[in-house]
């Protein structure tokens, strides 16, 4: 009889002890407050998580103390109070459980996002060792967020936050390091990066689906992505793929067999609900759980995967469209969001006018900017043909920085290369006018190059330029009644228009005609 009693107090007691820790689940955060965190200076902070239904939360940061309760989804969420650059600190958050974050700074933070060349790695551009060697700013910190699509909007991300040093600053994405770097050294505060970024990717994936939805225009693009769906047979993709394994592995032993290397492994099939190309998968997985994390702005280096694959004269469009869902979801107004404008690359420019999809892009990119407080980095001098990942991201960095250093901080500088404002026709010659012009305009070499001229019959010839106060004066003599001038028209164009900053000119055309 006690030996029953005794088996059924201590199955009673693990029953009971199983009740309390369902009924008492941690409280979580999400993985941007995490150790050595950077929180955004000057404005109102989120902070949110997990918990019991009705759990009580008191987060404390400094010599604020906040509290809440979880609602019957078992969210929460509180405001801190807008704090000075600084730190570092702790934020304590407790509610059945306690968790501590430690070593976080207040300073500036910035969303930077795209395909391939933001992925790019520190490790992988000009000067590595040089780089690795200056790196000892631990007041820049970098959360890397992990590639994961999804169907449907989250409200988790994986990532930690890295302390910018020798041995961690290979790994940082090197666009948006060079950017923070910079940063950080004319304003003196801490800056932390959030890197969400795929390469390879459009930048519909980056975009909420029910925004796409609206606009006419991609209704083809989203009805293709329907009949792939539609399409896709699991266990026959499955099938087709063990058959390419059984015939690679063949391959592979015929080549060692006679001393040549084997052949590429075969990828494996990727079901189109979670394909990185889908529209708003990467919205889903890698953007969507990241909000309200209180940020400065966005910086965007994509385009690549436009310019080939998909129509790039609707880019303008989409990343117009990006912006505002993104400033929409995060209602902090409309926050400062500039993008690198595609480099040179491929064959170096033959004719006066080579339209392609790049080139496209670039024309998107520029005519973009006519969104509030966005900024483009003009990149047209340090691509290279035959790479369509440059290694200069330093200089990307920069150019990104400037302009942030003007138009978000305030500072009294040039923040970009002469960009295109209007033409007028005097005789036999067409006068281009710039915004941006700063302290003058300037050729780098001898004489102005990249700079073509037509008539109404719409065949362009290289053209003579020279420069004219803040005004570039275009002329050929085999144009004697001109109606149009391109400048760096091609994919890889021969031009040398700066400002006396340095800084290029953008690619642009003064015509609307079919390309």
């Amino acid at each position: 009889m006690c030996r029953e009693l005794s088996v059924r107090s201590v199955i009673g007691l693990l029953f009971w002890a199983l009740v309390a820790s369902m009924a008492s689940a941690d409280v979580e955060l999400p993985s941007m407050f995490s150790d050595h965190a950077v929180l955004q200076c000057d404005i109102g902070l989120p902070v949110w998580g997990w918990a019991d239904p009705g759990e009580k939360i008191t987060v404390v940061l400094g010599d604020q103390t906040k509290t809440t309760t979880a609602d019957k989804d078992g969210k929460w969420s509180v405001e801190l109070d807008a704090m000075k650059a600084g730190g570092p600190h702790v934020i304590n958050v407790k509610g059945n459980n306690e968790i501590e974050v430690a070593d976080v700074l207040i300073g500036e933070v910035w969303l930077c996002s795209g395909q391939s060349n933001m992925a790019m790695t520190v490790g992988g551009c000009l000067n590595f060792e040089q780089e690795k060697a200056a790196a000892k700013l631990p007041k820049i910190r970098m959360m890397t967020v992990n590639r994961t699509p999804a169907e449907t909007p989250q409200d988790r991300c994986a990532g930690a936050w890295l302390v910018c040093g020798g041995e961690t600053v290979g790994s940082f994405s090197a666009t948006a390091y060079f950017f923070g770097r910079e940063l950080h050294k004319e304003l003196g505060v801490p800056v932390g990066l959030i890197n969400s970024s795929w390469g390879g990717t459009p930048v519909q994936a980056w975009t909420c689906g029910k925004c796409q939805q609206k606009e006419p225009k991609l209704k083809p693009l989203l009805d293709e992505w329907k009949e792939k769906l539609a399409a896709y047979n699991a266990a026959e993709a499955k099938a087709n793929f063990d058959k390419q394994l059984a015939a690679w592995q063949e391959r592979v032993k015929r080549a060692k067999a006679a001393g040549k290397t084997p052949p590429r492994k075969p990828r494996p099939p990727v079901d189109p609900k979670l394909n990185p190309h889908r529209p708003a998968n990467l919205y889903n997985g890698m953007i969507a759980p990241l909000v309200p994390y209180a940020i400065r702005g966005a910086i965007w280096y994509q385009g690549e995967s436009n310019a080939g694959r998909y129509d790039p004269s609707l880019y303008g469009m989409q990343l117009a469209m990006m912006i505002g869902n993104w400033r929409r979801v995060w209602d902090q107004g409309d926050f400062p969001f500039e993008w690198v404008q595609l480099p040179n690359f491929r064959d170096p420019q033959k004719q006066p006018s080579e339209p392609s999809g790049w080139v496209t892009i670039q024309e998107e990119m520029f005519k973009t900017l006519k969104v509030p407080n966005t900024g483009m980095a003009v990149t047209i001098d340090i691509g290279e043909a035959g790479n369509i990942h440059p290694k200069n991201k330093q200089d990307v960095g920069k150019r990104l920085a400037i302009w942030a250093l003007a138009d978000t901080y305030g500072k009294d500088i040039v923040r970009c290369g002469p960009l295109y404002k209007s033409m007028s026709k005097q005789g036999d010659k067409i006068v281009v006018d710039f915004d941006h012009v700063g302290d003058g305009l300037a050729a780098k070499g001898d004489k102005l190059k990249g700079f073509a001229i037509a008539g109404a019959d719409k065949q362009f010839v290289w053209a003579e330029a020279r420069i004219d106060g803040a005004a570039v004066v275009v002329s050929s003599s085999e144009v004697k009644d001109p109606a149009a001038v391109r400048y760096g028209w091609s994919s890889n164009p021969d031009c040398n228009l700066y400002n006396k900053a340095d800084l290029p000119a953008s690619p642009f055309r003064t015509d609307d005609w079919s390309q």
